[in-house]
């Protein structure tokens, strides 16, 4: 197994914290793991994205040009990132804000709603890991109940109060592509 995987959106929309989710299972569960985050000079609202590396063999380079997988959250998101997605990859769209579809039929994609999702579960700012749920739930590359150890045994203690609720999220982004909504 080796896969690529791009998660981007604006600042303040989770995408590193998604990213190092992914990042820490991986590990945890003994794979080759690369983790590059790239945030512009803004706070929030400037872009955010991070790479993704996770691998049964040794990782050659931390750079990629065609990720196997793209989560997008945003508009520019979507342009920047949807035409690099390889053929027979997986782009995961934030439908609640980004409006177009992608026209490529070489590609999976799966548009999901994750800011209403979010909500519902009383914080739109778990959106981020509504989507890593619809991915790792149309591709479960690392299990579910990695990510759910992941956030009891990564979270800082002062942000205790957070794993529950983000257990949610993943959850429901897991039920939403698969139907049990």
């Amino acid at each position: 197994m080796h896969e690529e995987i791009i998660v981007s959106g604006f600042g303040g929309q989770g995408t590193l914290f998604a990213g190092q989710l992914l990042t820490y299972t991986a590990m945890d569960e003994g794979r080759h793991v690369t983790w590059i985050p790239s945030y512009g000079p803004e706070m929030r609202g400037g872009t955010a994205h991070c790479i993704v590396i996770i691998s049964d063999d040794e990782i050659g380079s931390p750079i990629i040009r065609e990720p196997s997988i793209c989560i997008v959250m945003n508009p520019a998101s979507m342009d920047k990132y949807e035409p690099l997605v390889q053929p027979g990859g997986l782009l995961v769209v934030n439908s609640t804000l980004v409006r177009d579809r992608s026209a490529r039929e070489d590609i999976e994609t799966i548009y999901i709603p994750a800011n209403e999702l979010a909500a519902e579960l009383g914080n739109v700012r778990m959106a981020n890991v509504v989507l890593l749920g619809a991915m790792l739930g149309s591709r479960e590359i690392v299990p579910i109940e990695g990510v759910r150890r992941t956030l009891d045994l990564h979270i800082p203690q002062e942000r205790k109060r957070i794993i529950e609720p983000n257990k949610r999220a993943l959850d429901r982004g897991v039920a939403y592509v698969s139907g049990k909504t």
